[in-house]
C-alpha cells in the first residue's frame, strides 16, 4: 500500500500528522536529499514538499519530475507562498493538455 510523505520545516508541515500523513521535519538541504531519494525509493506514492525546502533540492527533485510515482507536489510553507508549486502545476497541465490554460484572449 501508498503512503503520503510531507516534508518541510517542523512548522508548516506538524499538522498533517492529524491527517494521518508521514511527517518528516528537516531543513538541511543535504538531509533533505538523501530523505526525498529515501522515501522515493520506499512505499511514498505522493510527497510533499514546502516550497521553500524545495528551492533547495531543486535537483533532487528533477529526478523524479518525469517518473510516474513518486508525485512530488510543492506546498507552500510558513514563511508564505513563492509561487513555484503553482507554476509547476501549471507547466505540468501545459504538457498534458498542450496549451496555458490560464491564457486569455482578454490579455
Amino acid at each position: 500500500m501508498y503512503k503520503i510523505a510531507v516534508m518541510g520545516d517542523y512548522d508548516s508541515i506538524y499538522g498533517f500528522a492529524t491527517l494521518g500523513l508521514d511527517t518528516f521535519p528537516v531543513t538541511e538541504p543535504g538531509e533533505a536529499g538523501k530523505l526525498l531519494k529515501r522515501l522515493a525509493e520506499g512505499q511514498y506514492s505522493v510527497i510533499y514538499v514546502t516550497e521553500k525546502l524545495a528551492g533547495q533540492i531543486e535537483r533532487e527533485i528533477a529526478v523524479y519530475a518525469e517518473q510516474m510515482l513518486p508525485a512530488i507536489i510543492l506546498i507552500p510553507g510558513t514563511s508564505g507562498n513563492t509561487g513555484k508549486g503553482v507554476e509547476r502545476v501549471k507547466k505540468s497541465v501545459e504538457q498534458a493538455v498542450g496549451s496555458d490554460i490560464l491564457f486569455s484572449d482578454n490579455e
